[in-house]
C-alpha cells in the first residue's frame, strides 16, 4: 500500500460530472486520465514543458482501486519517481480524498528521441533534477 508522506509532489483535481458513469462514481478508465494530468503537473514542477518535455512512452499501466471518487469530490494526485533505469523510469501515483487512499498505481516510460520513435538513456541532466526533487530517492536500475 503507498504511503503519503512519500510523495513529493501533488496536484489538486476537482472530479467533473462527464467524468462519472452512472451508477454516479468515476469510471474506472478516468483514473489514468488523472493518473495522466499528474504526471504532467509533475513534469511542469521539475521544469520540463512545452519545448522542453521529454519524448516518453508509456509501456506499462496500472491501478488498484481501494473506494470511488463522486462528482464534485477534491482529489490530491501524488506523483513521484519511484524508480529511474538507463532508458526507462517508473512513476508511482496515488489519489487521495482528503486522506483516504481511493486509487494507486504506476506508470512506466521509456524514453525516445524525437521522431524515431528509438529509445536513447534518459539524459544526465533529467536523472539529476528528479533525484534533487524527491525526497524519497528512486531506486537505481
Amino acid at each position: 500500500m503507498t504511503c503519503r508522506a512519500d510523495f513529493t509532489f501533488f496536484h489538486p483535481l476537482r472530479v467533473r460530472w462527464a467524468e462519472c458513469d452512472p451508477q454516479g462514481i468515476v469510471f474506472n478508465v478516468n483514473y489514468f486520465l488523472y493518473f495522466d494530468v499528474g504526471i504532467t503537473e509533475y513534469m511542469r514542477a521539475l521544469g520540463f514543458s512545452g519545448d522542453t518535455m521529454l519524448e516518453f512512452y508509456t509501456v506499462n499501466a496500472n491501478a488498484d482501486f481501494h473506494s470511488s471518487a463522486v462528482f464534485d469530490d477534491e482529489l490530491r494526485i501524488g506523483v513521484r519517481c519511484a524508480r529511474l533505469g538507463t532508458k526507462s523510469m517508473t512513476i508511482a501515483m496515488a489519489i487521495y480524498r482528503g486522506d483516504e487512499l481511493l486509487t494507486e498505481g504506476s506508470l512506466t516510460y521509456v524514453n525516445a528521441e524525437p521522431g524515431t520513435k528509438n529509445t536513447v538513456p534518459l539524459p544526465p541532466h533529467v536523472i539529476e533534477r528528479i533525484e534533487e526533487f524527491e525526497t524519497t530517492p528512486p531506486a537505481r536500475k
